[in-house]
């Protein structure tokens, strides 16, 4: 008998109460959490809106994989893309990302972008893999409540 495939082992849905403590602890197990971003805090945020979702796979009912999801009608964006570092190179970070795209395309949005930190080589790969292509942007950002610049 063959084992599963990741994409029959990994179950995704929106997340639930319940899940938010995990969501934290995987995305601080990835690295992804800064000092200035409460991660509960953006899980609450995009859980406010009909337009931004988080996303949670299980495997064997353990949340491994997530992506934070939303759109402003135009554009989606894809955030927090997470895959718990033992279970990494298993095909689970293309299955959420496929999942992203679905619920996108789900809200008719035409084309999804995000952001990868410039010393994040490996997360540049594995997004190219999937078809996305380096943009021709530059992202000027500005904190609007007030703290200094980080």
């Amino acid at each position: 008998m063959n084992a599963p495939s990741p994409v029959a082992a990994l179950a995704v849905a929106e997340i639930a109460d319940a899940d938010v403590e995990a969501v934290v602890a995987l995305w601080q197990a990835c690295g992804l959490t800064r000092p200035w971003n409460d991660p509960a805090a953006d899980i609450a945020l995009a859980r406010r809106s009909a337009n931004s979702t988080v996303l949670v796979g299980r495997a064997n009912s353990a949340i491994v994989a997530t992506a934070m999801v939303g759109h402003d009608g135009h554009r989606g964006w894809v955030y927090y893309v997470a895959v718990d570092p033992v279970r990494q190179k298993k095909g689970f970070g293309r299955v959420i990302m496929i999942a992203a795209e679905q619920w996108l395309r789900a809200a008719s949005v035409p084309k999804l972008q995000l952001l990868v930190r410039r010393e994040n080589a490996q997360a540049g790969a594995f997004y190219q893999s999937l078809g996305y292509e380096e943009a021709d942007t530059v992202v000027f950002a500005k904190w609007i409540d007030g703290r200094k610049t980080i």
